[in-house]
């Protein structure tokens, strides 16, 4: 159950993370669009895991390496920021949110564009099966 603190810092961060994506989004590809979708802040306040939504998807793994690279720059940039917010910045864990992705494969198979995965369950991504 995350604390009314750990709500509040992820949401500083979510806003302020998108500020620097974007900028450097807009500097360096452009047409590509950065969006954070969820920050979840550990208890102990030390560690946020940072879910990222990338579009046009087919740069999406690039993209992520790239910021993955670049943690410690986004930490310091974040840092400077929140300094009157936050005393100590989160160590910053980049991960893809492919939750559109996914909800764009569900509309897909729902309109018949895919092959019905009850007569060829090997169609199924081993990720989702449970």
């Amino acid at each position: 159950m995350e604390t009314n603190r750990q709500k509040k810092i992820a949401g500083v961060l979510q806003k302020d993370l998108v500020d620097v994506l974007q900028n450097a989004a807009r500097e360096g590809m452009k047409g590509v669009i950065i969006s954070v979708t969820k920050v979840n802040v550990t208890s102990d306040l030390s560690d946020a895991k940072v879910y990222l939504s990338i579009f046009p998807s087919d740069k999406k793994e690039e993209l992520i390496k790239g910021i993955q690279s670049n943690t410690a720059l986004i930490r310091n940039e974040l840092a400077q920021r929140t300094r009157n917010q936050l005393r100590r910045m989160p160590e910053l864990t980049f991960f893809l949110d492919d939750s559109l992705d996914y909800i764009e494969d569900i509309d897909t198979a729902l309109r018949g564009e895919l092959e019905n995965p009850i007569k060829n369950p090997e169609i199924i991504s081993k990720k989702s099966k449970i």
